[in-house]
């Protein structure tokens, strides 16, 4: 898995190293797991991983992108077969939860927000 994280200017830097993008292709073509929290998803974007996928940003992050409309949900956490995505720094818990369930499963992910106390 590659989780990038959100946050401006970071997610543009990201967005525009060609180092970055192909790291995401090639992981994407391994069936392995994308993730991107705020910002980030434009990286994805210019990777070429969202088209025809649900999703979800920081509102206004992908403005400038082209994605259809129906596609970005608004959703806290939004997982598209290997491809999470989530809204911002309000749902970062909720993303690393995601994250944990998806690497080792979902008993592990109960055991670590019981701790959490939330």
């Amino acid at each position: 898995m590659i989780a990038l994280p959100g946050g401006l200017p970071g997610a543009d830097h990201l967005r525009d190293d060609e180092r970055i993008i192909r790291l995401l292709r090639n992981m994407a073509r391994a069936g392995k797991y994308t993730a991107a929290i705020c910002a980030a998803p434009k990286v994805l974007a210019k990777a070429g991983l969202l088209e025809g996928r649900r999703l979800t940003a920081y509102p206004g992050a992908l403005d400038a992108i082209e994605i259809p409309a129906g596609h970005y949900t608004g959703e806290r956490v939004e997982v598209d077969e290997r491809i999470i995505t989530s809204r911002g720094p309000g749902t970062a818990m909720d993303f690393a939860l995601t994250l944990i369930e998806k690497l080792v499963g979902r008993e592990r992910r109960d055991e670590v927000e019981r701790g959490l106390v939330r």
